[in-house]
């Protein structure tokens, strides 16, 4: 791994076209090489109507080496596109553990969350709050819902992993102009820290069409 200091690895990022996977964790009971599979013919697709304009790189958020889910499919898919990662994670003010469990399979470079947020700040100053916002008004329609289920609450580390989710996702298209966020299944759980991709979306900085959805049609 390159050990340059944050600043460079934040160019190196802009000089990429990032992909993003979104997914569930372990708790995927399918076979991760189908799944991988499937998202390859799905981008593909996606890349034979609209090339990349730069090298593609895949960004991770920290999930540790899991046999199934986002972890399994990322590695699957950083193989079979023969490309990098890029690894973002929490800092260790938020999460102690984030950064030393993270797989770091074919990562090239490590850039913190707050980083990013700098970085968002530095281009426009209402990004943070307004993403940060409407997680908050998502998570309490979750917490109110899942209490009138009589399901156990949320954990707390719940909303930090959504930032890092929505935060990611709208920097890496703010500092490369481009982004590819390809989805694993059609549907996720509602109470799921995957869920949250809608919050990019409602508030326009991420476009329905820099999506790609899931579909095993061959």
């Amino acid at each position: 791994m390159e050990r340059l200091n944050s600043q460079d690895n934040l160019q190196v990022l802009s000089e990429h076209h990032p992909l993003v996977i979104e997914d569930m964790g372990a708790y995927d009971s399918r076979d991760p090489i189908s799944i991988a599979s499937t998202i390859y013919d799905n981008l593909q697709k996606r890349w034979n109507k609209k090339p990349p304009q730069k090298p593609l790189i895949l960004v991770t958020q920290g999930d540790p080496y899991e046999e199934r889910g986002i972890s399994a499919i990322t590695l699957c898919l950083s193989d079979r596109l023969g490309i990098s990662r890029i690894l973002v994670f929490l800092d260790p003010s938020i999460a102690s553990y984030h950064f030393s469990n993270a797989d770091r399979y074919k990562v090239t470079h490590e850039i913190p969350m707050s980083l990013l947020i700098s970085k968002l700040n530095e281009e426009d100053d209402s990004v943070i709050p307004s993403i940060s916002s409407l997680i908050d008004a998502f998570l309490q329609n979750k917490i109110e819902k899942r209490q009138g289920e009589g399901k156990q609450p949320l954990p707390e580390y719940y909303r930090d992993f959504a930032m890092l989710q929505e935060v990611t996702k709208v920097a890496c298209k703010v500092i490369c102009g481009a982004l590819t966020v390809a989805h694993t299944s059609i549907d996720f759980n509602e109470y799921s820290v995957s869920s949250f991709f809608r919050v990019g979306i409602e508030l326009g900085m991420i476009d329905h069409s820099d999506i790609v959805g899931f579909s095993s049609e061959r």
